[in-house]
């Protein structure tokens, strides 16, 4: 982990923490597996979570509903995807 000399290590450490239990949330019980094979969204919550190095959104509860409509979104625009494509075909 790098943290410049004026950084609080206690808060580096807290944010790591805190996107860790966002991870749990998210994949029930995450795994390194996980991380691998949903890779598009675990970069996603983390953009969630942090911009350029500095905590973005510190409410679990505003990062989860960003996180949840996310999903609702590519959800629709995967059903949307498979009603063209089978109405070409």
């Amino acid at each position: 982990m790098c943290v410049n000399q004026e950084d609080n290590e206690l808060e580096i450490l807290e944010i790591i923490q805190y996107f860790v239990e966002t991870l749990n949330r998210y994949f029930g019980s995450v795994c390194e597996l996980d991380l691998i094979f949903h890779f598009h969204q675990t970069y996603y919550i983390l953009d969630e979570i942090l911009i350029a190095g500095e905590l973005q959104e510190s409410s679990k509860t505003t990062v989860h509903r960003q996180i949840d409509a996310q999903d609702s979104l590519v959800e629709a625009a995967k059903e949307k995807e498979n009603t063209v494509s089978y109405i070409i075909a």
